[in-house]
């Protein structure tokens, strides 16, 4: 058997001295400890201790290696551990290692065995392994096999090694259950929290649906609404109608008088809660529209002024709108065979009743006429005179007055509607709903009583009139803004009209019937661009040269001297009404809006 002298494992484990025997004193004398270096000559107990307090897999492989060498003339070619991929070479702890061949290690299967090194008359692949399989290998060379010494020395190393391993391996298992049962402990608390939360959620609205639907099988009732809503909340409710009239109080402090809003205020704030979804706050209420078709039935409220209120308080006070909306719905059902009511009171209004019976029924279609009303007359050429361009217009007006009375006449839709709608706001409505700018709107002055609708209506047919012939003839046109076009209106004698007209254009009318010319055309666009040749000429399609000629022909036909003031005046108002009043003019065809060409009989 060779023999090969022992090294050490490291510098950390001392050496101890022999005890050396006195030479003249033969068994009665005590021999000191034994060093631990004789117990211990390969360094195996102290590795054990290191290997056993490692955590980390590759150190406790590397400490393996750099012990090899003290078990004899052994070199530490490699080490490696079994991952999920196959395995993974342990970092060499010698820079000038051997390269082993990895795929020749894999062709091992697991066993041990060869790897086959240059320059190594030996090597062999030392398996580490533990109940769960093949935890790793070294790989160890030399220059001569091993003794049975030498055998039983690696053999340790690498048992010793498997089972450091076994144990770091166990530890960190140990410590992702610790983690993983401390993550399922917080899910299982944090789930049970959200089910007591759920619990107690699910609790407090069966208690809301319990009540209403209690309320409704009980027959429901707008009071008994209020008072279940009270009772779940604990806050005074109350309904009013959409014009801010209290209908229903349930709870304290009930206003006595209940306080009167201006309509423009009611009608701000219910455009303000309609924006929102759900129960809005306003100032010291939570309140919720009741609207099961869209249009507003009522107002459902909560009087808050601490705001108390929290989730559900809101969930309440949602439901209980949705009770009231069902128990509403037979009203707005009413309201389909109502329409056809509202439309005959208007068509009454327009052509004259007297005002008591249209008190009354106004009144009874909910319908305040004691305020100020307008008569807006809409006129949307292409548009069939039907409910879808009515149900438009009432669409496009509701978002700027309260909801107006509506009817059809032709082809043209008036309302009666509180509020003055604003500037152009109805007519950019209606264009994007109907998708085409071409469309004049008339709206007459002020009304303050129903006897006074007929002149209103008359004045919106005017204001549409004049719109509508005019140079832009899509938009909207008030009677107040009519300026000398108001003395044209209804109430003048038309045989009057004609012959104002036939006084001052009668020539000019008969040249253009019998020459198939345009002088009096010609004549009315040089007024309308207020004398501007550049202008006027622009909007005949003509060359300015033209235009003189035919302004010098009128002089000559007219007779009449168009640099007198009084006389521009009155030809200026005979165009127009030549125009508006009597349909003259032709057929403008950029606008699909134009009315037809009309011929004076001569006198």
């Amino acid at each position: 058997m060779a023999y090969y002298p022992s090294q050490r494992l490291s510098s950390d484990v001392s050496d101890q001295e022999l005890s050396r025997l006195p030479s003249d004193s033969a068994g009665t004398e005590r021999r000191g400890p034994r060093p631990l270096a004789m117990l211990d000559p390969h360094g195996m107990l102290a590795l054990s201790r290191t290997l056993f307090t490692c955590t980390e897999q590759n150190e406790i492989v590397r400490l393996a290696m750099r012990h090899v060498s003290a078990l004899g003339p052994y070199n530490a070619e490699a080490g490696y551990l079994a991952t999920d991929d196959g395995l993974s070479r342990v970092p060499a702890h010698d820079a000038g290692a051997r390269t082993v061949d990895d795929a020749r290690l894999k062709e091992l299967g697991e066993a041990d065995g060869s790897v086959s090194l240059p320059e190594r008359p030996w090597d062999w692949a030392f398996g580490l392994r533990g109940a769960g399989g093949l935890l790793g290998y070294i790989v160890v060379s030399s220059h001569s096999g091993p003794d049975e010494e030498g055998h039983f020395l690696l053999s340790t190393l690498v048992g010793l090694t498997s089972a450091a391993l076994s144990l770091a391996a166990t530890r960190a298992w140990q410590r992702d259950c610790a983690d993983e049962l401390s993550r399922l402990r917080t899910e299982r608390d944090t789930a049970l929290r959200q089910l007591d939360a759920m619990r107690s959620e699910l609790h407090l609205q069966k208690t809301v649906d319990d009540t209403l639907a209690g309320v409704a099988a009980r027959g429901g009732g707008e009071d008994a609404i209020t008072q279940a809503l009270y009772e779940l909340t604990g806050l005074s409710a109350l309904i009013e109608d959409r014009f801010g009239n209290l209908r229903s109080w349930a709870g304290p402090e009930r206003p006595d008088p209940h306080p009167v809003r201006s309509s423009t205020y009611q009608e701000e704030m219910l455009r303000q809660v309609a924006r929102e979804a759900g129960p809005v706050r306003v100032k010291d209420r939570l309140i919720a529209l009741v609207r099961p078709r869209g249009d507003i039935l009522g107002v459902l409220a909560l009087e808050d002024p601490e705001v108390t209120a929290d989730e559900h308080t809101m969930f309440a006070l949602d439901h209980a709108q949705r009770s009231l909306a069902q128990d509403l719905m037979h009203m707005r059902e009413l309201t389909e065979v109502e329409l056809r009511l509202r439309r005959q009171l208007i068509d009454d209004l327009l052509e004259g009743t007297d005002e008591t019976s249209a008190y009354a029924r106004a009144e009874a279609l909910g319908h305040d006429l004691q305020h100020t009303h307008y008569v807006v007359v809409v006129h949307w050429p292409g548009n069939a005179p039907d409910d879808s361009f009515t149900r438009a217009v009432e669409q496009a007006t509701a978002a700027t007055a309260a909801r107006p009375l509506i009817t059809r006449r032709g082809d043209r839709v008036v309302l009666l509607t509180e509020a003055r709608p604003d500037d152009n706001a109805v007519h950019t409505a209606l264009a994007h709903e109907l998708g085409t700018p071409y469309g004049a709107i008339g709206v007459s002055t002020r009304c303050d009583s129903p006897d006074g609708i007929p002149r209103c209506y008359q004045e919106a047919l005017r204001a549409l009139g004049v719109r509508q012939n005019s140079r832009q003839r899509s938009g909207t046109t008030f009677f107040d803004d009519l300026g000398v076009y108001r003395i044209l209106g209804p109430g003048n004698d038309l045989r009057e009209l004609e012959g104002f007209v036939r006084e001052w254009l009668g020539q000019l009318i008969d040249y253009d019937a019998e020459h198939d010319t345009e002088l009096v055309e010609t004549l009315s666009r040089y007024f309308d661009c207020g004398g501007n040749y550049n202008d006027a000429a622009a909007t005949l399609t003509v060359h300015r040269s033209t235009l003189r000629y035919r302004l010098q022909r009128i002089r000559e036909l007219s007779n009449h001297d168009l640099a007198d003031v009084d006389t521009r005046l009155n030809l200026q108002v005979a165009t127009r009404v030549w125009k508006i009043i009597l349909g003259g003019g032709g057929t403008d065809r950029g606008d699909p809006g134009a009315g037809q060409p009309v011929t004076l009989a001569p006198r």
